[in-house]
């Protein structure tokens, strides 16, 4: 007698990883509202969102964006100031860091730019707040920004890289 094994298909393995995320989302969904009621000085709107990336490595990456961030323990911590959704764009000698931040004055828009990162911070009807780190070094004097429709862009010249080994010495 044979006995015959049922294989598990594809869209098995998809449904379980489906309904394994679904029960994570609910798991923070009653953690916010648990976090909401503890700290009931702060106005929304509130909101937490992830973006799910593929890097150049084949390495998926996910992003966290909003005013709902994770604490000690993983526990969700609730703050006025927003992280908003950045993308760092490279180019061939730029970089340019495109930012939404929507509901703030042009104004109320600080940012700061060193070597390795950009730092916004807005204030004002609504706060936002994100440290980026650049992948190569730029040249902070070079520095543009500007802001339409919610979104703010930075571009940045790339400092060329210095040559191997430092200055060459004749010899004697």
């Amino acid at each position: 007698m044979s006995v015959f094994r049922r294989r598990r298909s594809i869209f098995d393995l998809f449904d379980e990883i489906f309904r394994e995320f679904e029960r994570d989302l609910m798991d923070l969904e009653n953690e916010i509202i648990e976090a909401l009621k503890r700290t009931p000085s702060i106005r929304g709107p509130y909101y937490y969102g992830v973006r799910i990336t593929i890097g150049p490595d084949g390495v998926p990456r996910i992003e966290e964006f909003g005013n709902i961030k994770r604490g000690r323990g993983g526990r969700p911590v609730i703050s006025e100031e927003a992280e908003p959704l950045v993308d760092v764009i490279e180019h061939d000698d730029e970089i340019w860091v495109v930012a939404e931040v929507p509901g703030v004055d042009k104004d109320k828009i600080k940012v700061r730019a060193t070597e390795d990162k950009v730092i916004i911070k807005a204030e004002g009807e609504r706060k936002y707040y994100k440290e980026i780190q650049l992948p190569a070094k730029v040249d902070p004097n070079t520095a543009k920004a500007s802001y339409r429709n919610g979104v703010l862009e930075v571009k940045l010249k790339k400092i060329a890289p210095k040559e191997e080994g430092g200055v060459e010495v004749k010899v004697e």
